[in-house]
């Protein structure tokens, strides 16, 4: 498949997860807010498919086997989903692909909604990848934040003010993060829009449109960031709304699959732009030094979702 051709079928994709949206939640709800997104990815698209191949840029996640899965990698500045179920791997996934890239002297933020930094450098300890180290390189920083900071409204100017929001509930002014003066990541992991979502409840319209902005922030930036989402074990969509599918360059879903008495560990590329990868779902399994990929085992019959 010619890299025009599959830019092509990535149109077709978005504007399929546009209609089930719709059908979701009601033509009316999002049509302005999809048409505004579908408009700009069409034209993100249409200016990609201009550029020489030879600038592109691909990065590495340095977990042992999954990088077999891409013809070249994963493109530099991409913004990509990391979906599964509740001990399907995200976490891990993201922690060891930051600490692939922090030994390699790039900079790395992980922002936490949910678990505190401590317990996030445990989990590094127990896959022996020295967190302390890491963090005293600088190469590395850990922030937990809070779900209900989005909510409220902060001070314009403050700087702990990370996210703002106007009275009505609608966003803001400010750029949805603010990051350190002068700080510029290369790589960003953000865990987790289901958290997020958590301060919008009752309020999805505000919700899609804050997503919106958060990964618009972040391909200003030009970091490779990986987004985690909370999905069921074997879903049907990979987010809280489906927009986030839509706006993703990437998804990559790890799944934790029931067979008969015992679970199989997972891990798929769902879809990738900008590269030619792997169509299909591969063995993964954890071990005491991390996550390994079978790129050539394939996982597939007897699956049940509980």
């Amino acid at each position: 498949m010619t890299q025009e051709k599959s830019e092509q079928n990535n149109i077709f994709d978005m504007l399929k997860i546009k209609a089930n949206i719709e059908k979701k939640l009601g033509k009316n709800e999002v049509i302005e807010q999809g048409g505004q997104i579908l408009k700009q990815k069409i034209q993100h698209t249409t200016e990609n498919l201009k550029k020489d191949k030879k600038t592109k840029k691909y990065v590495l996640t340095g977990i042992s086997g999954f990088d077999e899965l891409f013809e070249n990698g994963i493109p530099k500045g991409s913004n990509i989903l990391v979906a599964g179920g509740t001990g399907s791997g995200k976490t891990i996934f993201c922690l060891q692909t930051l600490e692939y890239h922090v030994s390699r002297g790039e900079k790395c933020f992980y922002m936490s909604f949910e678990e505190s930094e401590k317990r996030l450098m445990e989990h590094m300890e127990d896959f022996g990848w020295n967190p302390e180290k890491l963090l005293a390189s600088g190469n590395l920083k850990i922030k937990r934040y809070l779900p209900s900071d989005i909510h409220y409204l902060s001070e314009k100017g403050s700087d702990d003010a990370m996210f703002a929001k106007e009275e009505d509930s609608q966003l803001l002014q400010l750029e949805p993060v603010t990051l350190e003066e002068g700080y510029k990541p290369d790589f960003v992991v953000i865990d987790s829009l289901t958290a997020i979502a958590s301060a919008f409840m009752g309020k999805e319209g505000s919700y899609r449109f804050y997503a919106e902005r958060l990964f618009r922030f972040f391909e200003k930036i030009g970091s490779t960031n990986y987004f985690i989402t909370e999905t069921r074990q074997m879903p049907e969509t990979f987010s809280q709304t489906g927009v986030e599918e839509f706006l993703a360059d990437g998804v990559i879903v790890l799944y934790n699959i029931k067979r008969e008495s015992t679970r199989q560990r997972a891990i798929e590329v769902l879809k990738m732009r900008g590269t030619k990868h792997q169509e299909r779902i591969v063995a993964m399994k954890i071990s005491d030094n991390g996550m390994i990929v079978y790129p050539k085992q394939e996982v597939f019959g007897g699956m049940e979702t509980k």
